[in-house]
């Protein structure tokens, strides 16, 4: 796996985002698994949120089942499946927690060592991240 310097990761970032039809990718949903292989990504990526020093505080104090049961759910819909997030805004659920573009690189960096650790083709962590990026400007202070 590549190791990006927080600079050429967003670049990269940038680059999907404004690719002509990044944000609607067909297949999304059934290419990463469909809801067990999202929940197996997203539960390998919380493992390493709590683990990793540079954002694990953030999840100190939450409740973990529960967040992992929303992230699941986001995860699905963005990515074209059958799931309704049913949680808060971006914006009014992290707000006031500080989190900063070198937590989102730390957070970006877990959700790409869980893609891989589930085989998920480099094209395919791709296409997740395009869809994922938008929320950063709601998510970062």
């Amino acid at each position: 796996m590549h190791r990006w310097g927080s600079e050429m990761r967003l670049v990269i970032l940038a680059i999907l985002l404004t690719a002509p039809g990044s944000p609607a990718r067909a297949g999304l949903y059934e290419d990463l698994g469909s809801k067990p292989g999202i929940t197996r990504i997203v539960e390998g990526m919380m493992r390493r949120n709590k683990a990793d020093a540079r954002v694990g505080p953030h999840f100190a104090n939450a409740d973990l089942d529960r967040l992992r049961i929303l992230i699941i759910a986001q995860v699905c819909e963005l990515a074209g499946g059958p799931c309704r997030y049913p949680g808060r805004s971006m914006a009014v659920a992290h707000s006031g927690m500080g989190v900063r573009p070198r937590h989102m690189n730390a957070l970006v960096e877990n959700l790409q060592d869980a893609m891989v650790e589930q085989n998920v083709p480099f094209a395919t962590q791709n296409a997740l991240l395009a869809r994922l990026a938008p929320l950063s400007t709601e998510i970062i202070e």
